[in-house]
This record gives structure tokens, sequence and C-alpha cells, in this order.
């Protein structure tokens, strides 16, 4: 993996550890040799991601839609900062540059994206491994709802065993690195999404 996009909260939550890890996963990321593709905020949790690559010489590519330029304050210290017009060409356009993606807490805007990438990914439009770094059991709840889609008929276990989970860094980069997609058919083309 070369570059992995994170989503993540454009505040920084109500515990420490939050921004602890974030600082610490781009670091990481930084120490890997892996380019960190994410936001490109300046604010919350996404500016702490992007400050902890930074920090230890990483490249750091921010995708920021204009209309939030003034709400979420640009990053002024990145490798490259990105403009697009919506929401869905930035999703588009970290999809695009990555190789790997990875959660950390959010709210709404955090969950649309994870969603979309792991929808996309169950539909086969791309084959990359998405991670939940499950800071402090943030996301312990939406692991349980998701295996109760399974449970309840709505989700197959093999679309389920797609979304891998840790609460450790090295762990998680681990597990992406050794994700096989699943061999499932594609039942829309990227030109038809």
């Amino acid at each position: 993996m070369k570059s992995i996009t994170v989503f993540c909260g454009s505040s920084f939550g109500s515990q420490d550890i939050y921004k602890e890890q974030a600082f610490l996963l781009g670091q990481t990321l930084a120490q890997q040799g892996i380019q960190l593709i994410y936001g490109g905020a300046d604010v919350g949790l996404m500016g702490t991601i992007a400050d902890g690559a930074l920090a230890e010489g990483g490249k750091v590519i921010g995708v920021l839609p204009h209309f939030l330029q003034s709400k979420e304050i640009a990053h002024k210290n990145l490798t490259e900062l990105i403009i697009v017009e919506t929401m869905h060409e930035r999703k588009t356009k970290m999809n695009e540059l990555c190789d790997g993606v990875i959660v950390l807490p959010g709210g709404y805007g955090t969950l649309e994206e994870f969603f979309e990438m792991i929808t996309w990914a169950q539909l086969g439009l791309h084959k990359k491994p998405i991670g939940i770094l499950n800071i402090d059991g943030f996301y312990d709840d939406l692991i349980k709802l998701v295996q109760t889609m399974v449970d309840k008929g709505f989700l197959k276990q093999v679309n389920r065993d797609m979304l891998l989970i840790s609460d450790i860094i090295d762990d998680l980069l681990e597990k992406m690195r050794n994700y096989e997609a699943p061999t499932v058919g594609k039942w829309i083309s990227k030109e038809e999404v």
C-alpha cells in the first residue's frame, strides 16, 4: 500500500485518546512510507492526522470541496491540496488516489464516506481494504449493527468479512496488507454509478 485515505471527524471528540491515536496514525503512515489522503482541513482529527504525518516528513494530499474551504479551513502545510466542487467529487478523487481506506471516529460525514466506500467494494467497483480503527470501542455499536444485518438476512457474511477492524494501528495495517477481496460479480459498472 502506497497511499491510504483516512476518513475522520472535523472535531476532536470528547476524549483525548481520539486525537492521540489520529496523530499516531499519521506518524505511523509516514514512517512506513505510506502517503496520507484525507479531507484537506486543518481542524479536528482531520488536521491532527495530517500534522502527525507531516511531523514525520510524510506526504499528505488533501481533497477539499470549494464550499467547505471557509468552514473546514484548508491545511496550509500539505504536500498538495486538491480543490473539488462537490462532496461526491471529493470521495471519488480520494478513492482514485488511494490503495486502502481507514475510518477513525467522526460524525455523519465520516459514516457516509465509510459506507459509500464499503458499498462500492461490495458492488465490486474496487478491491481495496477498508479498515476501522476502533479507538476505545468507538465503533462497537456499529460493528454490532453490521452483524445484526447479517443475522437478519440483509447482508451476506462474505460482505461483512470485507470490513477489517482493530484498535491497534499496526495490527489494522497488517490486516489491510493481507486483505484479499472476495470474488463477487459486478452488479454495475463504474460508468453506471
